[in-house]
C-alpha cells in the first residue's frame, strides 16, 4: 500500500521510545518511518495513522497538530497478551482544502476495510467522521454509527458541514447508507429541544451522561451492533484529561471512557474506530489517557469472540416472549452469555433490512420483557425498518 498523502512517523520520536525498552509498544508495532518506508501489513489487524485536520471546527484556531505526545505515550506502554498485530501508518498531512483531506481520509479507510484491517483515526476536528462514514459508500449494507459525545452534532444540514453539524450531513446526504445513529454521553443543556426532538423523530438512540455513568454495561449491546465508532474528548470531563481546550467540569472520567474502548474493541462488527477533537493544548496527563484509550480498544479486539449470528442461531437457546399482540423473540448464546433480539423481516414493506435480523440486546431487556416492557431499541429499530 504506497499513499503519497502519508508522511512517516517523526524519526527522532521512534529513536527515543524504542531505546528506551525493548519489550514495549513501540518496538513490536509495524511503524511507517523515514528509514524503512511504508510498512508489509500481511497479517496486521489494526492501522493507526493521524489526520491534521480541524479548518472545518466551527471554533476553529490555526494551529499545527502534532500527534506526539500521544505516540509517545502509547509506544511507552506495553502490550497484554495479545495476537493482534498492529501498524501506525503516520500522518495524512493538511490537504490544500479539508475536502482534500476528507478524500484521503476516505480513501484510506476505504482501503483498509477492504483489507479487512481496522483503521484506529486520531484526529482533529470531529467532522473527520463524515470522511470516515463515506469510506462504507462501497460496502454493500446499512451502516450504524455510534458517537461518544457531549453533543448530537445534528446541527443545521442547509449551512456548510462543520464539527457541530457533521451527523445532519451524514442523514440528508447521499448514498443513503446510515441505518442507526447511537449518541452515548449526550449533557441535556449543550443540546437544543429542537435536536432532542430530532433524535426522537429520526428513531435515533441516545444515551444521558449520568445513564451511562449509573450502569455503563447497557453500552456494551450498542457497541455490539455498531460498525464505526467516534469518540469526541471534549465528552470527557476536564480534570480527568487535563487540557486547556475542554473545560466542562462534567463528562467521563478516565475508567469509564477507557471502558467504552474496550466494549468497542471487543464488538465483532466496528470495522473502524476514530479519537477527535485532539489540540494542541493537551498535557501528558491527556495524552497518556487516550494511549490508554488505543490500549483497552486493541485488548477489546483480542477478546473478540467472532459469533455469526446467522448461522450461531442454530446453536443459540430461543426464547419467546409474547406482549400483546406482539411475540419478541430473544436468543442467548451459550458459549458467551450474551443476549440477542429478533427484528421481523417485513417483506411487503421497503424495508432497509433484507432478511431477521439479531438486535444486540441485554439480559434486563429480556426480563424487562417477561414484565410485559417492550425494549425500547428493538421498537425504535422495528420502526426504522418500517419507515
Amino acid at each position: 500500500m504506497d499513499f503519497e498523502f502519508l508522511s512517516p512517523v517523526d524519526q527522532e520520536l521512534l529513536e527515543e521510545i524504542v531505546s528506551v525498552e525493548a519489550h514495549n509498544l513501540g518496538s513490536q508495532i509495524r511503524i511507517h518511518s523515514q528509514r524503512s518506508g511504508m510498512p508489509d501489513l500481511d497479517d496486521v489487524k489494526v492501522a493507526i495513522f493521524s489526520v491534521q485536520e480541524n479548518r472545518l471546527a466551527e471554533d476553529y484556531e490555526d494551529e499545527f497538530l502534532n500527534f506526539n505526545g500521544i505516540r509517545k505515550a502509547f509506544y511507552g506502554l506495553f502490550p497484554g497478551n495479545w495476537y493482534v498485530n498492529i501498524a501506525d501508518l503516520g500522518t495524512i498531512q493538511k490537504g490544500e482544502t479539508a475536502e482534500d483531506t476528507y478524500f484521503a481520509l476516505q480513501t484510506l479507510v476505504k482501503e483498509l476495510l477492504k483489507k479487512k484491517i481496522i483503521p484506529l483515526i486520531l484526529g482533529g476536528s470531529q467532522d473527520l467522521i463524515y470522511a470516515q462514514y463515506r469510506a462504507y459508500d462501497f460496502v454493500e449494507q446499512m451502516v450504524n454509527l455510534v458517537n461518544i459525545d457531549a453533543r448530537f452534532d445534528l446541527g443545521d444540514a442547509e449551512k456548510p458541514i462543520s464539527n457541530k453539524s457533521y451527523i445532519g450531513k451524514i442523514v440528508v446526504n447521499k448514498p443513503y447508507n446510515l441505518f442507526n445513529y447511537s449518541n452515548v454521553g449526550y449533557q441535556t443543556y449543550f443540546n437544543s429541544q429542537d435536536e432532542i426532538g430530532l433524535m426522537e423523530r429520526l428513531f435515533f438512540d441516545a444515551f444521558r451522561l449520568g445513564e451511562v455513568s449509573n450502569n455503563i454495561k447497557i453500552i456494551e449491546p450498542v457497541m455490539r451492533d455498531a460498525n464505526l465508532v467516534g469518540i469526541d474528548l471534549n465528552a470527557v470531563h476536564a480534570s480527568a484529561i487535563n487540557t486547556t481546550s475542554n473545560n466542562s467540569p462534567n463528562g467521563f472520567d478516565g475508567k469509564e471512557i477507557c471502558t467504552l474502548a474496550r466494549y468497542a474493541g471487543i464488538s465483532d462488527k466496528v470495522s473502524s474506530f476514530g479519537i477527535y477533537e485532539y489540540t494542541s493544548g493537551y498535557s501528558e496527563t491527556g495524552n497518556m489517557l487516550i494511549a490508554q484509550m488505543i490500549w483497552y480498544f486493541l485488548e477489546g479486539i483480542n477478546y473478540r469472540s467472532n459469533e455469526n449470528t446467522i448461522s450461531a442461531k442454530k446453536e443459540f437457546t430461543k426464547y419467546q416472549v409474547p406482549i400483546d399482540d406482539e411475540v419478541l423473540v430473544f436468543f442467548k448464546s451459550p458459549r458467551t452469555g450474551r443476549w440477542w433480539i429478533e427484528i421481523p423481516f417485513i417483506s411487503n414493506s421497503n424495508t432497509k433490512l433484507k432478511r431477521h435480523t439479531l438486535l444486540p440486546c441485554s439480559h434486563e431487556d429480556y426480563l424487562e420483557a417477561c414484565n410485559q416492557v417492550i425494549p425500547e431499541r428493538w421498537y425504535k429499530t422495528k420502526r426504522k425498518n418500517e419507515l
